[in-house]
């Protein structure tokens, strides 16, 4: 086992041994089922894992020029390319770094055609689609709610696809299952399915979250091979969390423990809003290590704090064995997805390392973060 007191706090930590085991499980859904997975990096761009990605996944799917430009860079492939919106001072370098281009809107491909055609290497267009039907409950995460910006409603296709449409892409999960994503494709070949015979591939987007260990892959595996046998259209699907789901930690440390109205709050060195925005965003109770994930009477009780001046940088209530005392660990699982790529240093309050523990059980340590790295992102 890993010697944790090498790390240090607070600490994002990969294991390689269960990131390994979710890319194998991706892998061979993607074999059994013929359709190409890639990793979405909005979800996971940690690039010093890249390479054991690459072993696994060949490809990777940008919402950016700066990512488009990652995925040519660590992933060395051309990235699946979609935003909301396009600029045209970005447009050169999108066109570079992709295989891929996704529009957003039918003004938008129209605009930019052009200069697909001029690019230097064959670049296959798509158009985003909203099926108008989404089983997802967080509004925040919803992008075919009532009004959405998020793709092209199907009465706004009355005349058929823009010319050099090669392809649709739909995004409507999140954190789904198999049987979420069967009924999306019903609505999606209720409104859309008359234009499957003008484009060639068809990308499912993400939320497919295939590495959960209640997902059903052999009816994952069958919807998408019906699919395939009635449309015939080629798959790709671009999962983020499923990649990194349950596959590292946050390590943390408490600094200390105050009391106000009977409620014991202990405050560790990392921030809710800064270095693990979902919980409040979705929101979410992580996981502690070791602790009761809701209080327990007779039993320690705390809720955990974070370092910033944000009043609801907070979440709670957990138990434990112990009562906490200053110095004491804490980890919070499943710290991977959706963490890293939307950390943020308000109140210049410091990242967090980044580390991996290898197979051997040797931890590496990528990277730490100084006062440069919080300067240089103001001016």
């Amino acid at each position: 086992m890993a010697d944790y007191s090498s790390i240090p706090s607070p600490c994002f930590v990969l294991e390689e041994t269960r990131f390994r085991k979710n890319l194998q499980l991706i892998a061979d859904i993607s074999k059994a089922a013929d359709v190409e997975f890639i990793l979405a990096f909005k979800a996971f761009s940690m690039w010093s894992a890249f390479p054991i990605v690459r072993e696994y996944v060949k490809g990777a799917t940008a919402s950016s020029v700066f990512e488009a430009q990652l995925c040519f860079e660590e992933m060395k492939s051309l990235a699946h390319t979609y935003s909301p919106v396009y600029s045209e001072k970005d447009m050169d370098k999108i066109l570079e770094y992709s295989s891929h281009i996704t529009f957003n809107s039918v003004e938008q491909a129209k605009r930019f055609m052009p200069k697909v055609n001029s690019a230097d290497h064959k670049i296959s267009c798509g158009l985003r689609v909203n099926p108008e039907y989404s089983e997802v409950e967080t509004a925040l995460y919803n992008p075919c709610s009532p009004g959405s910006r998020l793709g092209v409603t199907a009465d706004q296709l009355k005349n058929g696809l823009p010319d050099e449409i090669e392809g649709l892409h739909f995004h409507a999960l999140c954190e789904s299952n198999s049987f979420d994503l069967k009924n999306t494709l019903n609505a999606l070949e209720m409104r859309f399915g008359h234009l499957f015979g003008q484009i060639k591939w068809i990308n499912m987007g993400g939320g497919h979250l295939v590495s959960h260990k209640d997902y059903d892959t052999n009816h994952l595996i069958e919807t998408l091979k019906d699919f395939n046998a009635r449309t015939g259209l080629k798959v790709i699907m671009e999962p983020g969390s499923a990649f990194a789901w349950e596959t590292g930690f946050l390590k943390t440390t408490v600094e200390d423990i105050v009391e106000n109205k009977g409620i014991k709050t202990a405050i560790i060195d990392a921030s809710f809003t800064c270095h693990m925005p979902d919980c409040l965003e979705m929101p979410y109770k992580p996981k502690i290590r070791g602790a009761y994930h809701e209080p327990v009477k007779g039993k320690p009780t705390y809720r955990i704090g974070g370092n910033s001046c944000l009043a609801g940088d907070f979440m709670g209530d957990w138990s434990f064995d112990k009562p906490l005392t200053i110095g004491d660990t804490l980890i919070f699982e499943d710290m991977i997805h959706y963490t890293m790529v939307k950390t943020t240093m308000f109140n210049g309050v410091p990242h967090p390392s980044i580390g991996i523990i290898h197979n051997n059980d040797n931890f590496e340590l990528i990277r730490t973060f100084n006062y440069q790295d919080f300067k240089s992102r103001l001016s």
